[in-house]
């Protein structure tokens, strides 16, 4: 094992949310169901703080944003820190995240602590090794999170594929009130599968290359499952579908709806018009990776449209 020498006691870092622009269905491998999905992440996250400790406890706080996750053993940040302190025999740390990416939402906020946690920690301690078999471990989009941009994941989320698209989206998201869980959504799927969509990926894709936003490339196959959880991400969809974004669609297993416009401004028009359906909405834009660097600090506010410069 290798160290970095190191002096700092505390590492701040910005945990990003992502945004599945393309999800289907390829068949299922020990248990699991095999993805196809196109990702990329949003400039909105959660602040992650890690401060080294002297002994070997790991003490987890969150609050301070928007939402609030228990702060205990089955908090997967928790889990993170272990993980990592068992790996590489390091001291603990005292863990704060103030959460902003809306829990329950298919935003990847979970995920996105786990490789917060991990990018930190690995700073903190000046650890070189690679730690995605830590993250792939923890979370399906976990390994791809610790770089974000743009990706094509296979597999449980674990097998990236970084893609070299910088087109700059704006996107309105609007969780749906109650949420979906994840589990009860796959399982409400496995009721009613869909056959996969041949060539769905590499069309959005090719597309978004060459600067073209195709309404009909984005596509959930998971959205119809969704709605039969929670209903209310129907109404949510068909009010925003209605505003005649360029493309509407929900990202991960829900609960959020997703609709792309040509402006930000046409973005904020159309949040005024869902906020009676979804309090929560809120508008945001897509970070590729020249706009990421390898251990982003936070610095400046939350839902800034432009706030892609870390220390």
């Amino acid at each position: 094992m290798r160290r970095g020498v190191f002096s700092m006691r505390t590492c701040r870092v910005k945990a990003y949310a992502k945004v599945n622009l393309f999800l289907d269905i390829v068949g299922t491998s020990n248990g699991y169901h095999d993805l196809d999905t196109v990702v990329v992440t949003v400039n909105v996250f959660d602040n992650v703080s890690v401060t080294r400790r002297k002994d070997d406890k790991i003490v987890l706080k969150t609050g301070g944003g928007l939402y609030y996750v228990r702060d205990n053993e089955d908090n997967n940040a928790y889990k993170a820190a272990k993980a990592f302190c068992d790996a590489f025999n390091v001291n603990g740390v005292d863990i704060s995240i103030n959460k902003n990416i809306p829990v329950g939402s298919g935003l990847g906020g979970s995920s996105a602590d786990i490789a917060g946690v991990l990018k930190a920690m690995k700073k903190l301690y000046g650890i070189e090794e690679d730690v995605k078999p830590l993250a792939d471990s923890l979370g399906s989009d976990s390994g791809y999170l610790l770089t974000g941009g743009y990706a094509r994941l296979l597999g449980r989320g674990d097998k990236v594929e970084p893609l070299d698209i910088d087109k700059k989206l704006y996107i309105l998201v609007a969780p749906s009130k109650g949420g979906c869980n994840t589990r009860e959504c796959f399982k409400e799927y496995d009721s009613s599968p869909l056959s996969p969509v041949e060539g769905g990926a590499d069309r959005l894709i090719e597309n978004l290359k060459n600067n073209k936003v195709v309404g009909s490339d984005f596509y959930n196959a998971l959205y119809p499952a969704a709605c039969r959880v929670n209903d209310r991400i129907l109404s949510v969809y068909e009010l925003i579908a209605a505003l005649s974004p360029s493309a509407a669609f929900m990202s991960g297993s829900g609960s959020s709806v997703c609709a792309i416009f040509e402006t930000p401004e046409l973005c904020y028009w159309a949040l005024e018009k869902v906020r009676k359906l979804s309090r929560g909405a809120f508008v945001t834009e897509t970070l590729s990776s020249s706009e990421l660097k390898p251990l982003p600090f936070f610095r400046r506010s939350l839902y800034s449209l432009t706030d892609a410069d870390d220390d």
